[in-house]
Formats: C-alpha cells, structure tokens, sequence
C-alpha cells in the first residue's frame, strides 16, 4: 500500500499492524473488556488429595448486561426486534402463527406478569438466551478443547440470528477441569465438575440480577434470564409438571442416583440427533450392500460423495469437500447435506427412496421399500417430535437460535482466533481477538450508516474485457432501450444495436447485491420479508470466482416456477444515463426443460441457454426483475463423476441441472 500510494505523495492510515491494532484498542465502539475470576474446591479433603483439588480454574468472560445494551443498540436491527410480545394470525383463515420468539406463550405470559407490578409496568421484557457448548481447536496440540459460552437475547428476529449478523454474541470461555485417569470417573470429580458449571454461571450473570426485577432505563427495560438443563434420555413434558419448588423439594429429599435416574436433575446438556443422518443416510448405505455388495455399495457410495462435493456454493449453505462420509455430524452438517442429498442418490436407489424426502407425512408411507429390501431394519425411536408442537407454541420457532448456529459461531470465535494465535497460552490472544473483532463489527456498522463503505468504477470496454463479453456494449444499449420504449412491440434482438441509445460514460461495479423479497416461511419477519447477498465476485476467498443464480420474475401472475426464470449473474453495475441512475445485472439465461416439475425428485430442471452458433444467451437486465438468489445442483442420473471436479466448476461442467428447492425455506415456498 505504501508503494502504491508514493508517487501520489501520500501515505497508508497505518504505520505497521502496531499501530492498526492501537487504532483497534482505543475504539469505544463495541468494547466490552474481558474480565477473570479462578474457582477452586472448597470442601473436605480425604486422606490421599487427588490433583484438582488443589487446582485453580480459570474463568474469563464478559458483562452480559453490556453486551445485552449493545445488541438492543445495534441500529441494523432497528426494523427486526421485537419490544412487545404478539400474536400473529394468517388473515386468510384466522389461523395462529408461531415464528420469532417474541410470538411465544412463555413470553405473552411474562409480559402479562410484568405488567401486574405497578413498579415495571410498561417495560419490555427481554429474554436472554444462553448456549453453551465444548469444542476442539486442533488434534495436533495439547490442551486443545475451549467451552464457549454464547448469549443472545429473545427480541431479535430468526433471520437476524440465522444470518449470523453479531446477535449471538461470545460472553464467556468457561473452565475445563482436568484430572489424571484414575479420578475422571470419581464421584466427587463429577459432583465439582458440575458445580463448576453452575457456580461459573451465577457469577458471570450476577449482572443480569438486578434488572430482573427493577426496571432499567436503556433501549428496553427489564430482562428476564432463561437456562434449562436436561438430561440427555429425559423428556421434559414426558412426566409430572416440574417447577422450581417442586424440583428444590426433590434435590433435599432424594438421593442424588434417584434424582438422576428417575427424574433427570442435574444434567449435562442434551445432545438432538436429527433422524436424517440416523435413518436416510445409513438406510441408503444399508440398502446398496445389501442388493450389491460391499464392493460395489463402496463404489457407489464414493460417486455419491463426489456428486455432493460437486454441488455449487450457494448463500447460507455449506460445501462438503469430502463428501457425506465425515466422522463427527453436527445439526449443521445434517441440515446442510439434506439439501443437496437427494439429486445426488438418483440413479442408484430406486424411485420410492428419492421420495422419501419429499414431505414429513409420507415418511411412514415410502419408509416401507427399505423394510422389504433390508428386512432387518429397526427404526429409532421418533419420540420428540411429538413435543414440537408445544415448544413451538411456547417459544415460537426460533430457528435462528439452534445448534448450528453455535457450531458455525465457533468458527469465528474460538477455531479462527486459535490459528491467529501463537498457540502458546492462546486463550489470552484469542480473548484481544474477539474483542478486536467485535470492535471491527461495531465500527463497521457506524461507517455503513455514515455512507463510507462503497465500490469499484470501470469504462464499458474495461469491464467488457474483465468478464470476456466483448458485445456488453450492445446489450448495454438493448437494456436502455427497454427502459426508454418499454411499449415498443419489437423484440430487442431484432432492434439494432444503432438504433439504441448510447452510453460511453463510467460503470459502477459491485461483487454482490442485497435481495429483499417476499418469503413468509419461519426465519423471515413479521412481514415476510427475507434479505440476502447474491455474489458476483472474480476471485472469492482468494481461490475461484464466484457467480451465483438467480431467479428472475418475468411473470408476476404466475405461480411458483411458471412466473420465474433462471439466470446466472456475470456482474452487477451501475450507470448515470440523462441524469437517471440504472442498477443493472449482466446475466446468463437458463431454459426450462419441460413445463413441469420431475416426478422423481418434484425439481424443475434447466438447462445453459445458447444461440444456434452455440454462444452464450447473454442480456442486461434492470436489477429490480432479479427476485432472489436460486440454487442448481447437477443432473448426475447414473454418471460417475471424476473426484478432480470441484465445487466452483460445478455450474461450468454439466448440461442439465435441478433448481434445488431444498436448498432453505424460502425456495422451497418461491418454487411450490
């Protein structure tokens, strides 16, 4: 940067990384200092002292009450936060709606609670959400396992959270006691294990107290602090009605194996498999053994993993470079690889498992092949689903808030800062870490509202050359002239080019766009509205560019895909024409094939559109007649596929593909 700048007789905002990170530390934006306190065992030692009882661990974390404040204060959520718990029925046939969690039972009822109090009436309650959960930075070192500690509050929207948009935020890396073999399964070990976590918990939210019954004056008032924790095996609902006096009674009258074993109190977290890894996958491996070997099942189930690596990238979801066959499977993993599973089995089960995806009521109908085939099958037990209905009702459906979201989370608060580090003692590097990074976030926001962050100017030929249309003149000139004569009955391929208007001036360019459109599926807000970022980018991460799809409405009277079509973005610019500023998207068209869906999969399928000499089908469109992102997934039918192929030739490397609507919800609505 210094050279750069040189023969312009000017000089980089910063000296060296010294001087950034001074810049970094003296913002006020942001800054919630970490604080540290040690807890050690306090009770009777017998004669042989084990080794943790004369340990000291340490805690470290961050005022939640400080952190609440600047969530609450984040402008960017000013249209998605809730101060007031609703009710939200469907107008068309008065039924209720369960989304944000704001649109709960437990948070009308507390509302109604504090309303009775003369002294907090009129405050805002405001839930504040805890997760907790171990992870590991690296096999390779020592001490290489961190337990984060992750806070939100209840009044942010879904697709705030699930947008990870810093309103799940880190406040805390709580201890991880360590003991020699011989101890780690001691009962006083466990019992301190235990208490650690709790005792640890009480002091980092000791700030929270107060305002849980005083009313505080910021942007909302009063805050209400909600932690559960089951034991893995226990149903919740499936007993007597718990509270906390009943569960008091209980702790001071059972003995600890009775509480444990029977009404499951004092637990660890519970940990949720989904059913798609437990069954789908391991039904599909099942059934090619046993109708073709373990050889060629093994065959089989590598061309499959090379199908789902081959998937192109999409927003919001994630790549599998190795396949389906990892060791570890999160809630992450499962939700990820159930969106792109299905086209790649195609071909090698038969019909009626492709089905099986389909919809959670036919699950029993089709489930019945892999009972005739695999005879030995044996379901898992399908137990908690049936209480999703009242926790749902409780809470509302904060899919925002799962445990996703806290694996993605470690990536940016724990794994990442832990690669940046030394790796000697890194927890204290990784804490200036996240704090820097909180700071950056902060700033970030404020410079966005000032209106200092924006992008890249290029001529016509200039741009014309980066993304190799040599003719982007001429379609320029095509999309004036269906902006200046939108009624002219003519086709714009049978408009010459001269004939069009003219524009020589300078274009704007920007690698990604931000899609606002109608969607009204769970993570949206109150009004169904979604946001998300096409990219159109050169070189994404350093390693490939990235062009993504989308769907363009050229019929607004249509349903579902007969009023859509898909295109894939080249470029999105910009341009001043007799004073009036176009938005515009450079574009490669797709066709339908056929004029329905595939019975086989219920995806449409399209195809690159080309001109008879075999070019591209190129246009420029007005960036209002893009809907939203959309995501195509390979027509692989019974072909192999080489495992050189990578994800980012997907698009480039294939004839026919699926519009995926599995690929998130709103798809899956826009497509239907």
């Amino acid at each position: 940067m210094a050279a750069t700048l040189a023969k312009h007789r000017d000089t980089p905002p910063f000296t060296d990384h010294k001087d950034l990170h001074n810049v970094i530390d003296a913002t006020q934006l942001g800054d919630v200092p970490w604080q540290c306190f040690s807890v050690q065992y306090t009770g009777e030692h017998p004669e042989v002292v084990p080794p943790w009882m004369d340990d000291e661990f340490e805690v470290w974390y961050r005022d939640p009450r400080e952190m609440a404040h600047n969530i609450l204060a984040n402008p960017t959520y000013k249209d998605e936060i809730d101060y007031v718990p609703f009710r939200e029925y469907n107008a068309l046939d008065d039924m209720r709606r369960w989304k944000d969690f704001m649109s709960g039972d437990w948070a009308w009822h507390q509302a109604d609670t504090i309303s009775k109090d003369p002294e907090t009436r009129g405050s805002t309650l405001v839930p504040i959400i805890l997760s907790s959960d171990k992870t590991t930075v690296s096999v390779g070192t020592g001490n290489n396992e961190y337990y984060p500690l992750y806070a939100s509050i209840g009044n942010v929207h879904n697709n705030v959270q699930c947008a990870h948009r810093d309103a799940l935020v880190i406040i805390g890396f709580l201890a991880i006691p360590k003991t020699d073999k011989k101890y780690a399964k001691d009962d006083m070990f466990r019992i301190f294990h235990r208490q650690l976590f709790h005792s640890s918990l009480s002091t980092i939210l000791s700030s929270l107290k107060p305002a849980m019954t005083e009313y505080e004056v910021v942007h909302c008032g009063d805050e209400q602090l909600v932690l559960s924790c089951i034991v893995k095996c226990w149903c919740p609902n499936g007993g007597a009605y718990r509270c906390r006096e009943h569960t008091d009674f209980m702790v001071n009258e059972l003995h600890g194996d009775i509480l444990w074993d029977e009404y499951g109190i004092i637990g660890d977290l519970i940990l949720i498999k989904g059913a798609f890894k437990d069954h789908l996958i391991d039904w599909v491996a099942k059934y090619l053994k046993a109708v073709h070997g373990t050889r060629r099942a093994d065959e089989i189930m590598t061309n499959i993993d090379y199908r789902v690596a081959a998937v192109a990238s999409f927003s919001g979801l994630r790549q599998f470079p190795q396949g389906r066959d990892f060791k570890q499977w999160t809630g992450d993993d499962s939700k990820a690889l159930m969106k792109v599973f299905l086209p790649a089995i195609e071909g090698h089960v038969p019909e009626d498992m492709v089905h099986i995806q389909d919809a959670l009521h036919c699950f029993h109908c089709y489930r019945k092949i892999f009972d005739v085939v695999v005879p030995t099958f044996s379901l898992p037990h399908q137990h908690l689903m049936t209480h999703y209905t009242d926790m749902i009702q409780l809470f509302g459906a904060p899919n925002g808030l799962c445990s996703s979201i806290t694996e993605s989370k470690h990536i940016k608060a724990v794994k990442e800062p832990w690669r940046w580090s030394s790796k000697h003692n890194a927890l204290g590097q990784m804490l200036v870490t996240n704090q820097h990074l909180d700071k950056l976030a902060a700033s970030q926001v404020d410079f966005d509202a000032r209106g200092m962050l924006t992008g890249t100017v290029l001529s016509i030929a200039a741009l014309a050359l980066e993304v190799a249309v040599p003719d982007l003149q001429r379609l320029i000139r095509h999309f004036l002239f269906s902006q200046l004569y939108p009624n002219d009955p003519r086709d714009l391929e049978d408009v010459p080019a001269t004939s069009c208007p003219r524009h020589e001036g300078k274009l704007q360019v920007f690698n990604s766009a931000a899609a606002t459109f109608y969607a009204p599926s769970d993570p949206s807000g109150i009004g169904g509205m979604r946001r998300e970022h096409v990219r159109a980018c050169p070189l994404w991460r350093n390693e490939y560019p990235r062009n993504d799809c989308v769907f363009i409405n050229t019929d607004s009277n249509a349903e579902g895909m007969r009023g859509l079509e898909i295109a894939r973005v080249i470029c999105f610019f910009s341009f001043k024409h007799d004073w009036e500023v176009y938005s515009c998207v450079l574009i490669q068209w797709f066709d339908k094939i056929g004029d329905c869906a595939d019975e086989d999969t219920g995806m449409w399928m399209v195809r690159p559109s080309l001109h008879e000499d075999g070019s591209r089908n190129l246009a420029v469109i007005h960036i209002e007649t893009v809907y939203c992102a959309a995501h195509l997934i390979p027509v692989y039918s019974s072909e192999y596929i080489p495992h050189s192929l990578k994800f980012y030739h997907s698009y480039d490397s294939f004839r026919s593909f699926y519009v995926n609507k599995y690929a998130d919800h709103h798809a899956f609505e826009i497509v239907s």
